[in-house]
């Protein structure tokens, strides 16, 4: 188990649910949030994201105080927040195409 003095996430945007990481966070690192501390269930890579607080499913997830996707089951504060358990919240303007530009 890790103990960090000083807190290896940060918040990008006060209205953010989700906190980066600056550094590679070991399992079992405790981080101290809002709601109380939190001990990490696995290893989160630096400039990935874990919640700072409960995210139900169907909830948008923030980062910089913007949209980045959607929660597809409920996050529980200190958990990874990545492609497992978001979805892309792009907006319809936005139209992304395979190698051979078919959508």
């Amino acid at each position: 188990m890790t103990e960090l003095k000083a807190c290896p996430f940060m918040r990008l945007h006060p209205d953010d649910n989700t906190l980066v990481a600056r550094i590679n966070a070991d399992e079992g690192t405790k981080i101290d949030m809002d709601g109380g501390q939190v001990q990490l269930s696995q290893m989160i890579a630096i400039a990935h994201k874990i919640a700072c607080r409960h995210i139900k499913s169907g909830d948008v997830v923030l980062k910089y105080g913007m949209p980045i996707g959607v929660a597809t089951v409920d996050i529980a504060p200190g958990e990874h927040v990545h492609v497992h358990n978001v979805r892309s919240a792009y907006t319809p303007s936005v139209v992304l195409h395979d190698a051979d530009a078919v959508s």
